[in-house]
């Protein structure tokens, strides 16, 4: 995939960010990732919380990138796939993977039911999540040094 097959798609569109931006998606991450850790949640909301902190370190790598994800149906799916493309790596391809798969796990979560996930799948994506931040916010610095944290 490449940014003008997803341009075409319209699965993206050409954006400006700011760091302003970026510092509020870094403060969703940032709370996030702290309530994930809590353990006295239920186990769907701590996996559906550290997913969102992925979900929103994915649009920060993409608007580093220059662009944003349409919004519409498969806004999530889209994010995924474009963040492979925004960073260009296996790393990035491997953690995006593994992101699409909770994808369809908190879909359940929040339209189906509960007790969907173990506590081990919670802290799982939580480790992940923490180790996809360190990757995006490495990258950051050495591709976009105007938004380093």
């Amino acid at each position: 995939m490449s940014w003008t097959k997803l341009l075409a798609n319209r699965t993206v569109q050409n954006h400006s960010t700011s760091l302003r931006e970026i510092g509020d998606l870094r403060e969703v991450v940032d709370r996030d990732m702290g309530d994930a850790a809590i353990t006295a949640l239920s186990d769907d909301r701590r996996f559906a919380t550290a997913y969102n902190a992925v979900l929103q370190l994915s649009k920060i790598a993409i608007a580093c990138a220059g662009y944003r994800v349409a919004i519409g149906a498969g806004h999530h799916q889209k994010t995924f796939e474009a963040v492979k493309v925004a960073i260009g790596s296996t790393e990035a391809e491997a953690f995006a993977d593994y992101f699409d798969t909770c994808r369809r796990k908190r879909n359940s979560i929040d339209y189906d039911g509960s007790e969907i996930v173990s506590s081990t799948e919670a802290q799982e994506l939580l480790g992940k999540a923490a180790e996809f931040r360190t990757f995006v916010e490495t990258w950051i610095s050495k591709n976009y040094a105007s938004y380093k944290r």
